[in-house]
């Protein structure tokens, strides 16, 4: 069992030279709180507490004086001031304790990653396989992963991300997740997907031979633990929004298909377009006839082929023929044809803004 605050304290050192000179910078400007000083003749060690933070500054100490960053809200702390530097020569550094989410500008590209090329999977969060699908993230746009999840119990803890979408689309195998106020515990099979809104608190349990696809925008966003909420919350609240997005569970058997944006494709939709107000869409579309030149004039444009085989024509490229595990993103503005499908191809589209204009 940890020891708990009473019985353990934990403190940085940090050198001084003239300790007199620093106890005014560290109380007055930066707001701590003097705890201890030695000795009194003559103080060489001043230990200081605040803002979630102990130091023991000492007079000739061998550190280095190093970096405090301190995160706030408040606009009139250290008088406004960003970077500012102690006497004893650590630099001080001032964020914000809640920055806006930045949606970096899109890089358009044409990209086709296939999984016969052998791209590596590396291994991330909670001993999760990653592998890229979009290596160029389109210039920190989006990211989209291909995961392998080990069978068994997941160390995960409560967490949540700052993000403007994320997607989690189960392609194989199955996984159980807890999320906050959305009852107990919850199953995505293949076929099957979560929509997780910005700041939802949640937790992966347990999985058996899963493969998910996971998008997220933008490509860079931080994961933050929770370490007071337990889960599963003792409320069930499905019509909670998070930053004007729902919590979506969308089982492949509950739903139908119907005519796709492009012709000769029918799809299945996830009802991420309507419970994100418009900001993507998620559908699954198989072939029902021979399929047009389009082009689209949306943003991001990503597709993972699911199932089944096909040929993605691009003007001014060299056909792909496309199997399980590939995935392609198409920029917009570009005609593009799916051709030679085999009667079993299924795609996943995600697509933001959802459901773009599409002409032919």
């Amino acid at each position: 069992m940890p020891d708990t605050p009473d019985t353990t304290r934990a403190e940085i050192r940090l050198p001084t030279q003239e300790l007199r000179l620093d106890l005014p910078f560290y109380t007055k400007v930066l707001g701590m709180r003097l705890d201890m000083i030695y000795p009194a003749d003559n103080p060489e060690v001043a230990v200081l507490s605040g803002h979630g933070l102990r130091i023991r500054i000492q007079k000739g100490a061998a550190e280095a004086p190093g970096t405090i960053r301190i995160l706030t809200d408040d606009p009139a702390f250290a008088e406004g001031a960003r970077e500012l530097t102690a006497p004893n020569g650590t630099r001080i550094e001032i964020d914000a304790l809640n920055p806006p989410l930045v949606l970096p500008r899109t890089e358009h590209a044409f990209v086709v990653r296939r999984l016969a090329d052998q791209a590596p999977w590396v291994i991330g969060r909670a001993g999760m396989e990653y592998r890229d699908l979009v290596p160029t993230r389109l210039g920190g746009a989006m990211i989209a992963s291909h995961i392998r999840v080990p069978d068994g119990p997941v160390p995960d803890m409560v967490h949540y991300h700052k993000v403007g979408f994320q997607l989690i689309f189960c392609v194989k195998g199955w996984v159980d997740v807890l999320y906050e106020d959305q009852g107990g515990k919850l199953r995505i099979a293949a076929g099957d997907c979560f929509i997780q809104p910005p700041g939802i608190r949640h937790k992966v349990l347990h999985s058996e031979g899963v493969q998910v696809v996971e998008i997220g925008v933008p490509a860079e966003h931080v994961t933050e633990i929770d370490h007071d909420m337990n889960l599963p919350t003792p409320y069930f609240r499905p019509d909670r929004e998070w930053e004007g997005q729902k919590f979506v569970h969308s089982l492949a058997t509950k739903g139908t298909f119907a005519p796709f944006r492009i012709p000769g494709f029918e799809a299945r939709d996830t009802l991420i377009h309507e419970n994100t107000k418009g900001v993507a869409s998620v559908m699954v579309a198989r072939p029902t006839g021979v399929a047009p030149w389009t082009k689209h004039d949306g943003d991001i444009l990503f597709t993972f082929v699911l199932s089944g085989e096909m040929t993605l024509e691009g003007e001014g490229k060299d056909p792909y023929r496309l199997s399980p595990g590939d995935a392609f993103v198409i920029p917009p503005g570009m005609a593009t044809r799916y051709s030679d499908t085999t009667d079993d191809l299924e795609l996943l589209e995600v697509s933001l803004p959802g459901n773009p204009l599409t002409s032919f």
